[in-house]
């Protein structure tokens, strides 16, 4: 359930080490004018520093909770398993969304995300227009349909 204060906007953690994903990804919520905040951590030690609020990260009213976390799976210093492990071991942190945004299609790396409790596994597609295409429906049905349920 929802718990924000009405025209409070979503908060999303995008962990994404390639500049041009991250990029494409903000651009791709702000034209379709999905109301959020969109913090971007480049590696996976940036994102438990910010997810636990500690280093950088450690002022609450800097770093909020976010309301779901798009994590890549191939990251520097911590892998996006090892991030995905740790959040969902976390009492606080583990009723968060955790969307798996990565080039890999390999079932192993599909397979070891959900026995981690991701909540889903989006492969990011090649082209262009598709890719902008899945941010538009990703957005839609996790800021949109999801908790507006």
């Amino acid at each position: 359930m929802d718990k924000r204060p009405v025209g409070e906007s979503f908060i999303i953690l995008l962990v994404e080490d390639e500049p041009a994903h991250a990029r494409l990804v903000i651009r791709s919520f702000e034209e379709h004018r999905i109301s959020n905040r969109i913090v971007h951590v480049s590696d996976g030690e940036a994102a438990l520093d910010y997810l636990f609020q500690r280093g950088l990260y450690a002022n609450p009213e800097d770093s909020p909770r976010p309301h779901l976390i798009l994590l890549d799976l191939h990251l520097p210093r911590i892998d996006g398993l090892e991030v995905l492990s740790e959040i969902k071991q976390d009492v606080k942190l583990k009723q968060i969304p955790v969307v798996m945004l990565t080039t890999s299609r390999v079932e192993r790396d599909r397979m070891g995300a959900y026995e981690r409790y991701v909540n889903s596994y989006l492969v990011k597609p090649l082209e262009f227009d598709q890719f902008i295409k899945l941010m538009d429906d990703l957005g839609f049905y996790w800021l949109g349909w999801n908790f507006h349920s």
